[in-house]
């Protein structure tokens, strides 16, 4: 008897988590904040499909801005699965798109630098943290306008509904607290402290019992009980953690966590304990991430390496790979986003080709903590750099340059840029010119190449801190 309840148990558990099969009319979605487009990718056989394109892609933005969007960033879907609102940070927008049909429905101007979209579970409002200042902006659905907003705290990240719809949990990116609303009210009824004032990324399980959110600035993810609205627990999970996403599988009730500074995956189990089950490495700085229909795969947005890659949580292993636009940042995954039948190309373009983020290494000359990343980008004719250091010395200033020297001391020849740490020895930077022209050329005054590039403290000295090599 025993033998057949536990079987039943089982079976119960992998139902749950079987859902709804991948199939052709499921749709994984990337809004890409440098080519300003939103990538659109089948996950039956994970092939970008295309891009809607929203804006002209940086540095086309670099003067007034009359049409189109600038930096594609956040992303929500609606409950019923039939419209996708995307945040552009830099033009202050919200851009409604028909999933069926690839076309733009409306667009919403809101307060300075919106982050994340997310929708009521009855899909009648769209709730966009305005993280430029210090309100939620609500807007209705049918007649997309917005209707009122809801004062928090300075800098709100990006909010997530309870299941029942009854309660909303705003986090915040420059105040520690997240903040209770009761929706029916549009008031907030409990302020949480929190560990620290960054945190861009919030998720709810689906029995609505915990709430997961991150903390880019110390490489924390907090969850909260939602029973007692208190935090149960803060874990330790690396440097640059951006995003988060709770699943069920039959290997359990399980949460990951994209961690930047270690180009990893970390995997949680969501039971008392918390206790970290794997890391899964994926590739350049991963960022966006979300389950399948059916539990099956996790998809990660790889922010600097122009890509998406697909994750089975049966095996925590990259089981695809695909190119996206330039820079992708949050990503949702929607099952039965299009009827069946539609064709799959249906208003979506491409960008900027084929083109492919070239990624480099930093690692310190000697053996040590430090490390980075320079990712390399073509925007027609200049190129686009941008770095992502970790373990230097707090609170201190680096030149970013190349040099025509095989090795130490390495001759300062060409300024890229220069990045201030934080206080955990973290920086990111960057620099837009002619960079690969420049660094695989000879030049007349030397009549020699560019054979590295260096990140030194700015304050000078012999030992370089990184090198690409």
């Amino acid at each position: 008897m025993k033998a057949l309840l536990i079987v039943s148990s089982l079976l119960l558990v992998s139902a749950e988590a079987a859902g709804q099969a991948v199939s052709h009319r499921d749709r994984v979605y990337t809004a890409d904040q440098i080519s300003n487009t939103v990538s659109v990718i089948d996950p039956v056989d994970n092939r970008l499909l295309g891009q809607v394109i929203l804006g002209k892609p940086q540095p086309d933005i670099l003067t007034p801005l009359y049409r189109g969007q600038a930096l594609v960033h956040g992303l929500g879907a609606a409950p019923d699965h039939k419209l996708l609102a995307v945040v552009s940070i830099g033009s202050n927008n919200v851009t409604f798109i028909d999933p069926a049909t690839n076309a733009i429905k409306g667009s919403v101007y809101v307060g300075r630098s919106p982050h994340e979209p997310a929708f009521r579970p009855n899909g009648r409002e769209v709730w966009v943290t305005v993280r430029g200042e210090d309100y939620v902006s609500v807007i209705d659905v049918a007649t997309l306008r917005e209707t009122r907003r809801i004062t928090v705290a300075n800098g709100p990240g990006m909010v997530a509904f309870a299941p029942d719809g009854k309660l909303a949990f705003v986090c915040s990116s420059f105040t520690a607290e997240l903040a209770v609303v009761d929706v029916a009210t549009y008031k907030i009824i409990k302020r949480v402290p929190v560990v620290s004032p960054f945190s861009p990324n919030i998720f709810p399980t689906k029995d609505g019992r915990q709430i997961w959110f991150t903390h880019k600035d110390v490489g924390k993810v907090s969850v909260l009980d939602t029973r007692t609205l208190a935090i149960a627990t803060v874990l330790d999970t690396g440097p640059i953690t951006n995003h988060v996403t709770t699943v069920e599988t039959a290997q359990g009730k399980l949460a990951y966590v994209t961690v930047g500074g270690e180009n990893v995956v970390k995997v949680y189990s969501r039971e008392p304990g918390f206790k970290q089950l794997a890391t899964i490495p994926v590739g350049a700085l991963p960022h966006g991430i979300w389950p399948s229909g059916d539990a099956s795969r996790v998809y990660v947005g790889l922010e600097n390496a122009d890509s998406v890659v697909a994750v089975s949580t049966a095996t925590n292993r990259v089981i695809a790979k695909m190119k996206v636009g330039q820079n992708p940042m949050a990503l949702v995954y929607i099952p039965n986003a299009v009827p069946a039948g539609a064709p799959a190309t249906t208003g979506l373009g491409q960008q900027l080709g084929d083109q492919v983020a070239v990624v480099k290494e930093l690692r310190p000359p000697r053996p040590g903590p430090a490390a980075g990343t320079m990712s390399l980008r073509s925007e027609g004719l200049v190129d686009l750099a941008t770095f992502n250091l970790r373990s230097l010395a707090p609170a201190t200033d680096y030149d970013v340059y190349l040099t025509r020297s095989a090795q130490a001391p390495y001759s300062r020849d060409y300024a890229l840029t220069s990045v201030r740490t934080d206080a955990r020895g973290g920086g990111m930077g960057q620099a837009l010119g002619m960079v690969q022209r420049i660094a695989n050329s000879d030049t007349p005054r030397s009549g020699q190449p560019f054979l590295h590039v260096v990140v030194a403290p700015k304050a000078g000295g012999d030992e370089p801190t990184l090198v690409d090599k």
